[in-house]
């Protein structure tokens, strides 16, 4: 059986697909519109998901604060002008980063994570994962909300709609 985290981690990486085929139905101005929310645009929303991803994956993989900070910021200048086909890849490739992590790791093992404020714990690797899952769901949510604001409908993207879907192709 698939451990739980993997599980979530892979509804988090459909979720986000669903996000971006919503966002390709919509004119490309919606998603730089600006709008009183958590993030004024759709845009600001999908880059604070994908460099926040990165400070996890970092973190998770020993990355001192500092270092992280350092390269979240390049990262971040890097995205500056990206439009949302270029976002959509950045979500891909770390993906594809977060999955050959995990599978050199025992996600079960604990880690130390430290920040200069809040101090040091030490966490299972699973329980990073819950975090980057439940932080990606809750913006995924912002990004819904402002999309019906701007008068689009957001994109379906419940847990349980994932597993109708894997479900379904475990049952062809």
């Amino acid at each position: 059986m698939t451990h739980d985290s993997l599980r979530l981690y892979k509804y988090n990486v459909w979720a986000n697909e669903r996000v971006f085929q919503r966002l390709q139905e919509v004119p490309r101005e919606v998603c730089e519109q600006e709008i009183q929310s958590v993030f004024p645009t759709i845009m600001q929303t999908l880059k604070h998901i994908l460099l926040t991803d990165h400070v996890w994956l970092l973190a998770m993989k020993g990355d001192t604060y500092e270092n992280v900070g350092k390269t979240v910021g390049r990262l971040s200048q890097e995205l500056e002008g990206k439009g949302l086909d270029g976002i959509h890849a950045g979500f891909i490739d770390v993906s594809k980063k977060f999955k050959d992590f995990f599978s050199q790791i025992d996600l079960n093992a604990t880690a130390p994570y430290s920040h200069p404020t809040m101090g040091t714990i030490h966490a299972p690797y699973s329980d990073i994962i819950q975090h980057v899952v439940n932080h990606g769901t809750y913006h995924r949510g912002n990004i819904s909300a402002m999309l019906r604001q701007l008068g689009h409908a957001g994109a379906s993207h419940d847990y349980i709609y994932f597993l109708f879907e894997e479900s379904q192709k475990q049952n062809s």
